[in-house]
């Protein structure tokens, strides 16, 4: 007898003032959404997951490829979409989530730039057509306890590296204990080699986000600082504020 496929949880919004929350069956916050505002970025945790642009010339950002695994309420999808003009794939296991980020959250309908991919990540990233593709990886994959990565094995990050392209970068969203953080910087520190991994504070909510390089770089801190100070100017992103909490891990 076949294995049951275990069921997936129901999903759901709830609204408070002008920010719209998606839900997957319990009160934690899956991804949000300011109503008068769709295409911008609302929580400071997932502001931070597009600090691969601290490592990009901007003029570039418009012809690279990004990539979400976990589609959440589509807010990174949306902005690399829309605000960047991106190509951009995101892979969602929950047809559900799907449904409910193009009924309630404006996720636009696919295009030649934008393509949902319904499918397991784990297995998804290990095809051909990706392997060296992928520009800015973002890792978001949490169950509906929100208690830790759903993926989060070295060879899942290892299968993360090889997605990338030369100068790629990938952003992943760590929430939970303290020692479950540590467990999975050393998986992702061992996929990418330790010189690869900048880490950002937590954020006061306890979401810590880690950045890996797929080709290791330090660029010099006034570089940095001319770079953040254009990333706030062109997209409204905070990256002056990141570079306080934002270190290699090496």
């Amino acid at each position: 007898m076949a294995a049951r496929t275990p069921a997936l949880p129901e999903v759901n919004f709830s609204d408070w003032g002008d920010i719209r929350y998606l839900h997957l069956g319990t009160e934690w916050v899956q991804g949000s959404m300011k109503l008068d505002a769709p295409f911008e970025i609302e929580l400071e945790y997932v502001q931070r997951m597009m600090a691969w642009l601290l490592f990009v010339e901007p003029s570039s950002v418009m012809n690279r490829h990004a990539m979400q695994l976990g589609l959440g309420a589509a807010t990174l999808t949306k902005f690399s979409r829309k605000q960047l003009r991106m190509r951009t794939t995101a892979v969602e296991l929950n047809p559900q989530v799907v449904a409910a980020c193009r009924g309630w959250f404006k996720l636009p309908a696919d295009d030649a730039k934008l393509r949902v991919v319904l499918a397991d990540a784990g297995t998804e990233i290990r095809k051909a057509e990706w392997q060296g593709t992928v520009d800015a990886l973002q890792v978001d994959l949490y169950d509906h306890e929100a208690a830790a990565p759903v993926l989060d094995s070295e060879g899942f990050y290892a299968d993360c590296r090889g997605l990338l392209t030369e100068d790629g970068c990938m952003t992943v969203n760590l929430f939970g204990r303290s020692s479950s953080y540590e467990r999975s910087l050393e998986k992702i520190a061992a996929a990418f080699g330790t010189e690869a991994v900048w880490a950002f504070k937590p954020t006061r909510e306890g979401n810590t986000v880690v950045l890996a390089q797929r080709t290791p770089t330090r660029p010099k801190r006034d570089a940095l600082a001319e770079r953040a100070q254009t990333i706030q100017t062109r997209w409204g992103l905070p990256a002056p504020k990141w570079l306080r909490v934002f270190k290699p891990m090496s």
